[in-house]
């Protein structure tokens, strides 16, 4: 599910950032990207606790110190670039 949550994410980013660019609305793409960004990490987050459930200390000790890194990186490049349009209005007023 985290899979889906996170191509849907990217796809959401990347309209938000070409309607910016086409100078629509875009502010409905960009709760949609961050939305999705923390519903995927919710969703890894499950993954996680399904193996602590299952007592998977394998998986565990194999998969969540690389995705605890990878998650944290991909999680800071969503809010920016879902926030670039944001900054670049705030310049252009100035």
């Amino acid at each position: 599910m985290w899979f889906i949550f996170g191509l849907a994410a990217i796809a959401a980013t990347g309209v938000n950032l070409y309607l910016y660019s086409t100078g629509k609305d875009y502010k409905l793409a960009m709760a949609a990207g961050l939305s999705l960004t923390a519903l995927t990490v919710a969703a890894d987050y499950s993954m996680v606790a399904d193996w602590v459930r299952a007592e998977d200390w394998s998986a565990l000790s194999d998969v969540v110190p690389i995705m605890s890194i990878v998650l944290w990186i991909l999680t800071v490049i969503s809010i920016l670039l879902n926030a670039t349009p944001i900054f670049l209005e705030f310049k252009r007023k100035k």
